[in-house]
């Protein structure tokens, strides 16, 4: 692709983005296209004389003026393509009341595309399966995503009632939705808890019931990523354990959360070396599973919690 076809391709990103967007700052669409600040400043000007309405300067974020719309665009042959992995990863790791309002609105979509490609959209989708089960749910609560999505973008309180393994009765909270992520199968949402009066986060399988209220936010809230980044300066432990090889595949599903950070495969084993942020009641019990068939290379404490644990579960036999 020669040099003007990209600029070509990113100053129409860039307006889709505008687009999309109520505003976007230079160093935003710069680190996302991967170029300078300055160049972006260069495809804003391209755009503003070619006639699109945009105001703004730099250092504030630009926006589109309000109402100003250009006729939808076509999809390409990729674009469509990739509603299939959409649809079907949506349908199997969101809640059914999310995964039915997206595949509504993608059929809108598809309804645009061109003869063929709904036929290759429809022989592909008919050919991708993602296997395995959901993601935990609260199947009862159908409607808990929206709710709080609703909330986020509205800024408005939500009250949930909440169970946590200590409890026999769920808890009343009311919280400000801060944002949704997974991790470690589990969907959670980080919120400022105003019974706490800090920031916590909650695993929405443990919501038994959930409604918005009519009260704004009391406060503004950073962004999600700023609280998940901050997990970045956690202390922690340089585990390196050795497994065999026909053992090792049966860790890759799931090591990935406990701290994995790269390997070696020889001709009898396979060494890995973790970052673990909680050696004692996460990694040690994980590796329990595979204890007959590894060896401990570092810590030495790693062993005695090891050992510690398997002597435990010996008594209780």
């Amino acid at each position: 692709m020669t040099d003007i076809q990209k600029r070509f391709d990113r100053i129409l990103a860039i307006y889709m983005h505008l687009q999309a967007k109520p505003v976007v700052t230079a160093a935003a669409l710069a680190e996302r296209y991967e170029v300078s600040q300055r160049t972006i400043y260069r495809d804003i000007r391209s755009l503003m004389q070619a006639g699109i309405p945009i105001y703004g300067e730099a250092g504030s974020g630009y926006s589109l003026v309000e109402g100003y719309k250009m006729p939808p665009l076509q999809f390409t042959r990729e674009e469509a393509l990739s509603f299939v992995a959409a649809e079907k990863l949506v349908e199997k790791y969101t809640d059914r009341n999310l995964a039915h309002h997206f595949t509504t609105a993608l059929l809108k979509m598809k309804a645009i595309l061109r003869g063929n490609e709904k036929e290759q959209v429809a022989l592909v989708g008919d050919n991708f399966l993602v296997r395995g089960g959901r993601h935990q749910f609260n199947e009862k609560l159908t409607h808990g995503t929206n709710i709080l999505i609703e909330s986020i973008a509205a800024k408005k309180c939500v009250e949930i009632y909440y169970s946590k393994p200590s409890d026999k009765t769920p808890e009343r909270r009311e919280i400000e939705a801060v944002g949704i992520f997974v991790e470690s199968k589990f969907w959670y949402v980080l919120a400022f808890c105003r019974l706490r009066k800090d920031y916590r986060q909650f695993r929405l399988d443990r919501i038994n019931n959930i409604r918005i209220l009519a009260d704004d936010f009391a406060k503004e809230h950073p962004e999600l990523s700023s609280f998940l980044n901050k997990r970045h300066d956690v202390p922690t432990t340089k585990v390196v354990v050795q497994v065999d090889k026909d053992m090792a595949r049966y860790m890759e599903w799931d090591r990935h959360y406990f701290g994995f950070q790269k390997e070696t495969v020889t001709d009898n084993y396979v060494e890995m070396h973790f970052e673990s942020i909680n050696m004692e009641n996460g990694f040690a019990r994980w590796y329990l599973m595979f204890a007959d068939k590894g060896t401990i290379i570092e810590p030495e404490s790693l062993k005695e919690v090891v050992k510690r644990l398997l002597l435990s579960a010996l008594e209780q036999v």
